[in-house]
């Protein structure tokens, strides 16, 4: 089983047989791995910005959101404010910051995304609900409405000084 890097030995247990394919990698590149990296480091959280048809944005916290590789990440989803807007609308925008001591010094990026796929049932939804029940809680996966993916549109960076996003989390 190949597995992005950032899968440490202890996520590999809670991985169900057959269900590898929402951790692999579908394409080595340093600095996609970089970003990769950046987006999967654990403890994090991010936040997903949506907005309805008529431009109502929301934005909600996710810690479970995973990058695959460079141009796609995989997220479950209640069925909340973020489902029904990504329903009307599947542009949406994941943020990750890591403080720094002045603003040019912070990490982070802004990953601008286009959803792709939204499961509601079926295997992605049923293996995500396992992985989440028995590293998280069963609370936890049984607020899962929707397995989703999102094919990456743009990366800047969090605090936007000229640098490139290739910087921002370096």
């Amino acid at each position: 089983m190949l597995l992005h890097p950032a899968a440490t030995e202890s996520m590999l247990k809670y991985i169900p047989v057959g269900a590898d394919y929402l951790f692999q990698p579908k394409k080595e590149d340093f600095m996609a791995a970089k970003v990769v990296d950046f987006f999967n480091k654990m403890p994090r959280l991010g936040t997903l910005s949506t907005a309805s048809r008529e431009g109502k944005v929301d934005v909600a916290y996710f810690g479970s959101a995973r990058m695959l590789d460079e141009k796609t990440i995989f997220m479950g989803c209640g069925k909340n404010r973020t489902f029904a807007n990504l329903q009307e609308n599947p542009n949406a925008v994941f943020a990750i910051m890591e403080p720094g001591n002045s603003p040019p010094e912070w990490k982070g990026v802004r990953i601008y995304l286009k959803m792709i796929e939204c499961q509601t049932s079926g295997k992605k939804l049923q293996d995500l609900k396992k992985i989440l029940t028995e590293k998280v809680s069963k609370v936890t996966a049984d607020m899962m409405h929707a397995a989703i993916t999102f094919e990456v549109q743009e990366l800047r960076p969090f605090a936007d000084f000229g640098q490139g996003w290739e910087k921002a989390v370096q």
